[in-house]
């Protein structure tokens, strides 16, 4: 027969349920620090003209990794949709693109952030679905009025951006500029020019009862941009209106700083 030794017993009570407990918390994961901070937001996003849901995949991941759910739609005719444009598809077409988004996602509560051109659409979508919206987040983007049309806010100086037909398009068609022939996907697309020319409608009384906020992205060194008159709209509503230093289309070339500013407005800090 073994002898125990003194402490023996002791010991074995005391070790096993600590090391038992060691191993408990060395495999079990540290939830991340900002846990309590977390975004429990849907957030879709609309994009701007000539543009696609493809311009909004490098801030959908940080997004996610707050917790937010996020959608990124593309508008008929654009981006991957480009074979279904038509001379027919104009801003109402846009506009129900995204509503059926909503309603057949079974979507409520949503922040629905629109880009530039984009933001034509979102006031369309709040007019015909405002229920189903928490807020309106206008991201350097158009804030119409009833009746207004791109065409009518920015008349000559859509040519500065666009020439319909060029390089062999139809004459419906608005060809961006920027983009040389040849280009391969993802890219700016032709955008039917009913999208611009056909004002918006805009009917429902309880759409004002939506809040909204404006960001404005003025570039390093100036002290305007173009979608100024939309903000100082936002102001006269009551909304905030927060600038952001960076370029017209900083989802794409500064994601991380436009995500970290869309948190805050989304959580009304």
């Amino acid at each position: 027969m073994i002898p125990k030794r003194p402490g023996l017993e002791f010991s074995r009570t005391v070790l096993v349920p600590l090391v038992s407990a060691l191993l408990f918390f060395a495999c079990t994961p540290t939830p991340p620090p900002d846990l309590e901070e977390a975004c429990h937001q849907t957030i879709v996003f609309v994009h701007g003209a000539w543009g696609g849901g493809w311009q909004f995949h490098k801030v959908e991941p940080l997004l996610e990794e707050k917790g937010c759910t996020v959608l990124r739609p593309t508008l008929t005719g654009l981006g991957e949709r480009v074979h279904l444009a038509s001379p027919e598809i104009g801003l109402s077409t846009h506009i129900e693109d995204i509503v059926n988004v909503l309603e057949f996602e079974g979507l409520h509560d949503v922040v629905l952030v629109g880009h530039s051109y984009g933001g034509m659409v979102i006031t369309g979508v709040a007019d015909k679905v405002p229920h189903r919206i928490a807020k309106l987040v206008y991201m350097d983007a158009i804030l119409p009025e009833d009746g207004e049309s791109v065409a009518s806010l920015f008349g000559n100086s859509i040519d500065t951006m666009a020439k319909a037909g060029k390089d062999g398009a139809e004459a419906w068609q608005l060809v961006p500029l920027w983009v040389k022939p040849g280009k391969l996907p993802p890219v700016d697309v032709p955008q039917p020019l009913l999208t611009f020319t056909e004002a918006i409608v805009l009917d429902n009384p309880e759409r004002a009862s939506v809040p909204g906020a404006f960001i404005l992205t003025v570039e390093q060194g100036k002290e305007t941009d173009d979608f100024d008159m939309f903000a100082d709209r936002a102001r006269s509503r009551g909304w905030p209106v927060i600038q952001m230093t960076g370029t017209h289309n900083p989802q794409w070339y500064q994601p991380e700083a436009f995500v970290e500013v869309l948190l805050k407005v989304v959580s009304g800090c």
